[in-house]
């Protein structure tokens, strides 16, 4: 039932899933632990503490990894806990726990094992805790933000094979489960573990002591499998105002302050107490149309869309040109991408062309925005000066930041929009399927369906990317995204951290992770 791969060669990242969508556990072997090369902090050393400053939730705020929403509750989590498998900078998967998985033939059932990984309290890491995690997470009764990505597992029909193997049943053939194990906030926890107060995870840092809605301290824990962190004490320190964050770093209270400015980062780039790191292709910038209803519903209307933003403009104004022009198309630089799709420029002529093709000269449309994202009013604002050149109205409304997301779903026809970082398939799965959840455009196209189901139900990589492809070339043509840019991710830390990542999108698995940092 389940062919063995020990005679694959070592996988790339993109081919994690090639030929017979399986990994070898030969391919597995270091996979996280090698020592990191030196930077300007000087060679890698052991010791110290490093004060990291994030926006927090409150007093209120829980260890709870499941719940993990914030970027500072992403950051704890990961640095307490294990996912079976994370997203590598190209956001393809990366097993973490798992020290492999390979389906059966007809790709419903899956078999993970386990890498040797023990819990802060020393008890190994087991099949039993993978499937009471993944249980709480699913639980119908419970709010975790994985629950959506784990719907496709049976788990009454799922089972421990034995202590480091787990078999897991899908609902249907599913070619690209990898995803599912490395999904925001899927992390593994001891079993029947649903208090955290004192949590105890498998992640390279042990908990000491926690002040809600001030601070974390965490401790190295010598016994992570992936190599014991070069850290003696991480510490969370919350700050909610950016300038806050790089003050303190100024001050010498902190040595890293997580999510600065383009301001922020062009002021103190030639700064020599701070070293400002990128993290390129992070948050995707965009509106949505609705082509559902009119006016958007007409093709050559959303195709003057397209051709009347100037892409490069918004990147030097919204993002103060920390980031890169988008193409319409989610997921700049990651896996399955069709970077062969020719990059999309301003053609006002054309534009104007068809607009009056569309009989929407003159039209007057509104464009729903709010302050719950850094830009958005900027962004909206930019476009309406833009499609007055070509003859039409955009006029920017402000709505209730607390509903915004909502009220965008359903209502309306245009709408500022972003996402971080997932999968293509993911993007795809929860937002442009008749029957996602979060079809903020209401794409609805049979077809386009059929060649999602075509993709995920193929065990050959090759004909997953062609597919991918075709479908994104589709949603190029005529879609409802206008995507048109990716914003960099910024922090700031002083000149002694070293090995921080910049070469991981935020919401990736080395995005502020401390495991591999240290101080020189």
């Amino acid at each position: 039932m389940y062919p063995s791969t020990t005679h694959l060669p070592a996988l790339s990242r993109r081919a994690l899933l090639g030929g017979a969508v399986a990994l070898s556990t030969a391919a597995l072997t270091g996979c996280g632990g090698d020592e990191p090369a030196p930077d300007a902090a000087g060679t890698p050393r052991r010791g110290g503490r490093l004060r990291a400053a994030f926006a927090g939730g409150g007093a209120n705020e829980t260890l709870d990894p499941h719940l993990a929403n914030l970027f500072v509750e992403a950051s704890r989590a990961k640095a307490m806990f294990d996912k079976l498998a994370d997203y590598g900078p190209d956001v393809s998967i990366r097993p973490r726990l798992a020290s492999g998985w390979e389906p059966n033939g007809d790709l419903t059932r899956w078999r993970v094992s386990l890498r040797e990984a023990t819990f802060h309290n020393g008890q190994p890491v087991r099949s039993a805790d993978v499937l009471h995690s993944y249980a709480r997470i699913t639980d119908p009764k419970r709010a975790f933000r994985a629950r959506a990505s784990l719907a496709l597992l049976d788990l009454p029909n799922s089972r421990a094979v034995d202590d480091r193997t787990i078999e897991f049943a899908l609902t249907r053939p599913f070619a690209e489960f990898p995803n599912l194990l490395a999904a925001f906030g899927a992390y593994v926890v001891p079993a029947g573990a649903d208090n955290f107060a004192q949590p105890v995870g498998s992640g390279p840092f042990r908990f000491d002591s926690f002040q809600p809605g001030r601070s974390l301290l965490l401790r190295r824990f010598d016994g992570y499998w992936d190599g014991a962190p070069y850290l003696d004490e991480l510490e969370y320190v919350l700050a909610n105002e950016e300038s806050a964050r790089i003050n303190a770093l100024l001050g010498g209270q902190v040595e890293y302050a997580h999510d600065i400015t383009p301001t922020t980062a062009r002021t103190y780039q030639r700064d020599d107490r701070v070293t400002i790191t990128r993290m390129p292709n992070s948050t995707m910038q965009g509106f949505t149309m609705k082509v559902d209803r009119p006016p958007f519903d007409n093709r050559d209307l959303r195709e003057a869309m397209f051709l009347l933003t100037d892409r490069q403009q918004l990147v030097e104004t919204v993002l103060s040109g920390s980031g890169q022009v988008g193409n319409d198309l989610f997921g700049k630089g990651y896996q399955y991408y069709a970077d062969d799709i020719a990059q999309r420029t301003p053609d006002l002529d054309r534009a104007r062309f068809l607009i009056d093709r569309a009989g929407a000269r003159g039209l007057t449309v509104k464009l729903d925005t709010a302050a719950v994202a850094s830009g958005f009013v900027e962004a909206a604002s930019g476009l309406a000066e833009q499609a007055g050149k070509v003859g039409l109205t955009v006029v920017p409304t402000t709505g209730n930041k607390d509903t915004y997301w909502r009220d965008i779903l359903t209502d309306g026809v245009l709408a500022c929009y972003r996402s971080g970082a997932m999968p293509i398939e993911t993007h795809i799965s929860q937002r442009l399927l008749t029957d996602s959840t979060t079809n903020a455009t209401r794409w609805t196209r049979p077809d386009f369906d059929a060649l999602y189901a075509r993709a995920v139900s193929s065990p050959d990589e090759a004909t997953r990317r062609q597919t991918y492809g075709q479908m994104q070339r589709m949603l190029h043509a005529e879609g409802g995204f206008l995507i048109w840019g990716f914003a960099d991710f910024l922090v700031a830390a002083a000149p002694q951290v070293g090995g921080v990542s910049a070469d991981a999108p935020a919401n990736t698995l080395d995005w502020a992770r401390f495991d591999k940092v240290w101080l020189g």
